[in-house]
């Protein structure tokens, strides 16, 4: 078959974004996510995993997940923070963070999250929102910790709304 468009239409295309591109037609607003990372927390440790960005996280790999979660009996909590850095003419700081929680049994190669949830969260991350619901103490210190530890500056630049949800 034949991608012929009917006349006057517009042909939906995926327009390609970056520095050099100038492009405001069709499309122009596309998100930028090189502003956002994701973290991995598990087991009290907090590491920065660009590959949850496409849920493929060093957890992730190899597990079927289901938005049941009582597939998942014998799982274990893993979160998913998304942190969004800003830039300021003062310099960078830590701007948005939200927590998307899920649920992985390695051993069963079965794991239990909502991806809707964690769009939303990335969304609001993205929107420099502060959501944290759900994480626990320990969880907090190994994130602020994370934080601190890969750029101190960032931290002392970061708003006091942010440091005090990370507080323990």
């Amino acid at each position: 078959m034949d991608n012929v468009q009917p006349e006057g239409k517009k042909q939906i295309a995926l327009n390609i974004v970056n520095a050099k591109s100038k492009h405001k037609g069709f499309g122009a607003g596309s998100i930028d996510l090189n502003n956002v990372s994701p973290v991995i927390i598990d087991g009290g440790e907090a590491v920065i995993d660009i590959g949850a960005m496409h849920a493929k996280s060093k957890v992730e790999k190899g597990i079927k997940f289901s938005t049941n979660r009582e597939d998942v009996p014998a799982g274990r909590q893993v979160w998913v923070v998304w942190v969004a850095v800003d830039r300021t003419p003062e310099g960078q700081l830590y701007g948005g963070i939200t927590a998307c929680e899920m649920w992985i049994d390695s051993e069963a190669r079965r794991g239990w999250k909502i991806l809707a949830d964690h769009v939303n969260k990335l969304d609001a991350a993205l929107k420099r929102k502060i959501i944290l619901d759900g994480l626990g103490a320990a969880e907090k210190v190994a994130l602020k910790s994370l934080l601190i530890s890969h750029n101190e500056e960032w931290w002392a630049a970061t708003s006091d709304e942010l440091k005090s949800a990370l507080a323990e």
